[in-house]
């Protein structure tokens, strides 16, 4: 078996449409996996055309089609028809984070159960995960909201978190559930400590900063702060998951890097990782 369960042999990675980007893909491997998101000051328009750009590269693409960003029927179609002829087969459908929807879809569900009676489809629907749950939504909304959206997709990926517990613990209870759709885990890639806290307390995984404080103590925390010279690396996350990535009953086929746009230093660590 490989030293890392293969968690990290085939990982995603996920990118920001930002200026950096074509950048920030030189880095990675020729036929890598790119989730690119939606960025609210960027709209869905340019996910769509990053993932026409990258896919014609020869990269496997998956867009995030954050359902709040869209306007309606005809423009979710024209989204799906342009990711069709571009090649793109695999989709993330988020709910999306703005307060207010620009149309008619207000959660994934809403865009997912629309797409379904559409001329285009994909072969790959993934749908979040939330193993420290949601800053607004509490667990029977998130359970109830993941049971319906389950018949439409292929997969979960889950949002951040540095805790292998929680994430396992997490799995353990949506197949209680009788979800049985695979995980891809969300991991953080290598990035400054100070960057990568001020991420995490924006996206809400508060739970997951205080995990990382408390595994030794707050002293230990920052010994482990200077000691890897400001730098976080996910080996903890990985080492932890290991031991579970064969296990049929947790069904993990993954790991999705949130790379933040900081692709050289992850890939460098992952390939290091695949070596041992």
């Amino acid at each position: 078996m490989e030293p890392d369960g293969g968690l990290l042999t085939n990982a995603r990675y996920e990118l920001m449409p930002f200026d950096s980007f074509d950048d920030e893909i030189t880095h990675l491997p020729d036929d890598a996996t790119i989730a690119i998101t939606t960025s609210p000051q960027l709209g869905i328009d340019r996910t769509v055309e990053r993932a026409e750009q990258a896919a014609e590269q020869g990269f496997d693409i998956v867009p995030h089609i954050a359902a709040r960003y869209i306007d309606d029927r005809e423009h979710l179609e024209d989204v799906s028809r342009r990711l069709t002829e571009a090649g793109i087969t695999d989709i993330f459908v988020p709910g999306g984070d703005r307060e207010e929807p620009a149309g008619e879809f207000e959660s994934a569900y809403d865009l997912l159960s629309t797409l379904d009676g559409m001329e285009y489809s994909f072969d790959e629907v993934g749908i979040t995960g939330y193993p420290e749950g949601h800053a607004f939504l509490d667990e029977k909304t998130l359970a109830d909201s993941m049971a319906k959206k389950e018949p439409h997709a292929t997969y979960i990926v889950t949002q951040l978190c540095y805790d292998p517990e929680t994430v396992l613990q997490w799995i353990r209870t949506i197949r209680d559930r009788g979800i049985d759709l695979p995980v891809e885990i969300g991991i953080p890639g290598v990035m400054n400590y100070q960057r990568l806290m001020k991420i995490s307390q924006k996206v809400g995984v508060g739970d997951s900063i205080r995990f990382l404080k408390k595994t030794t103590g707050v002293l230990g925390f920052v010994r482990q702060l200077v000691g890897s010279r400001g730098v976080y690396k996910p080996d903890a996350l990985i080492d932890g998951l290991t031991p579970y990535a064969d296990d049929e009953a947790y069904g993990i086929r993954g790991v999705h890097i949130y790379t933040f746009n900081q692709t050289a230093d992850t890939e460098s660590w992952r390939l290091s990782r695949c070596q041992e």
